[in-house]
C-alpha cells in the first residue's frame, strides 16, 4: 500500500481524454486524467462518473445548463445524462467510476489519440 499523489500522476500522461487507473476501492476505480478542448457528447448508461477537479478549470456541459468546476470542485454526471467535458486549458482531474470511460463511445475525441492536440475550432 503506497500513496498516491494526483499531481505526479496526471503529469504523466501522453494523451489527452485518457485516462490512468491510480487506485481502486469499494468496486470504483479512481483515474487521473486530463482535458482540453472537449470530448464529444456521449452519455454513460451503465454508470455515473464524478469529476474531482485537481489543476485548471472544466466546464462540464450539460443539455440544461453548463456546471464551471476549478481545483477541489467535485461534480457526479447522473448515469444516463449526456454530457460533455470542456477545457480551455489543460486541466488535470479525477475521475470516479466503476470501468475505464476513455474510449470513443465515452466521449473520446479522435484527434486525442495518439498524444494529438485539439483543432482549432474546438
Amino acid at each position: 500500500m503506497d500513496k498516491v499523489t494526483l499531481t505526479d500522476e496526471a503529469a504523466t500522461l501522453t494523451e489527452f481524454w485518457s485516462q490512468k487507473v491510480v487506485a481502486a476501492g469499494n468496486g470504483q476505480l479512481f483515474k487521473v486524467a486530463k482535458g482540453i478542448g472537449s470530448t464529444r457528447w456521449h452519455s454513460h448508461e451503465d454508470q455515473d462518473e464524478a469529476f474531482l477537479i485537481i489543476q485548471g478549470q472544466l466546464r462540464i456541459q450539460l443539455r440544461s445548463h453548463d456546471v464551471d468546476l476549478g481545483p477541489g470542485d467535485l461534480f457526479v454526471v447522473p448515469r444516463g445524462v449526456e454530457h460533455r467535458p470542456v477545457a480551455a486549458e489543460e486541466t488535470r482531474f479525477l475521475i470516479i467510476g466503476p470501468e475505464v470511460t476513455s474510449t470513443v463511445a465515452g466521449g473520446k475525441p479522435e484527434w486525442s489519440y495518439g498524444g494529438g492536440t485539439p483543432p482549432e475550432s474546438s
